[in-house]
């Protein structure tokens, strides 16, 4: 009786064990079981609504260089407080004329959650120097000087995020920061704020989980 109830008890636990194992909400484990480690193709999640506004070629903000095989998408903040992605889509456009500096990126998240598309995503935007090349870049606007973001801005960075992950079957180790490539403060509050940032990469990962499709 006695060895009966030990190993029903050993089942239990064992039982126990493994449920924890496979629901335990970890970043770890959010990487293995939806392929946003290494390995398996990520979700398909569908596309936000984004505003295209290709700007003018010009050697300047839009080079029309071919991107590589894209390995990584890079997110930016503007360090301009209060301007619309509107704002910074036509700063980028007037570098053309002028040539000021060579600036642009291929998304702008704005302070109501809205996208502008400045740059096709097979060509190269000059926002993050060395990876320019193989990344895709998204610049994200603000408004509080600590550069953290209105939630309508922040929910739209998620959903942009998962979705280009999934268009260029990315992981989750590919979502980096200007910071990771040149040691900038840039997105200013996911660098002074590490936390933070390990948050917005679990709820990218959330949000895959619960809208991503596998491919057909």
């Amino acid at each position: 009786m006695i060895g009966r109830l030990i190993k029903g008890m050993i089942y239990v636990l064992i039982a126990a064990i493994a449920f924890a194992v496979i629901w335990f909400p970890g970043r770890w484990l959010l990487q293995d079981v939806l392929g946003l480690g290494t390995g398996e193709a990520t979700l398909l999640v569908s596309a936000p609504a984004y505003d295209v506004q290709l700007l003018t070629p010009n050697e300047y903000s839009r080079p029309q260089l071919a991107t590589e095989e894209i390995q990584g998408i890079v997110l930016h903040y503007t360090a301009n407080p209060g301007t619309s992605a509107q704002n910074n889509r036509d700063y980028f456009e007037g570098l053309k004329d002028s040539h000021i500096t060579y600036a642009s990126s291929h998304f702008i998240v704005g302070l109501e959650g809205e996208i502008i598309q400045c740059i096709p995503t097979s060509e190269q935007a000059y926002a993050s120097n060395t990876r320019n090349p193989d990344t895709i870049s998204i610049e994200t606007c603000y408004i509080n000087e600590d550069g953290s973001y209105e939630q309508a801005t922040y929910d739209s960075m998620v959903h942009l995020t998962a979705w280009l992950m999934g268009k260029f079957n990315l992981k989750l180790d590919d979502v980096i920061r200007h910071y990771d490539v040149t040691g900038k403060a840039c997105p200013l509050y996911f660098v002074d704020h590490e936390d933070a940032w390990e948050q917005f990469l679990a709820d990218v990962a959330d949000y895959i989980e619960a809208n991503g499709e596998k491919p057909t």
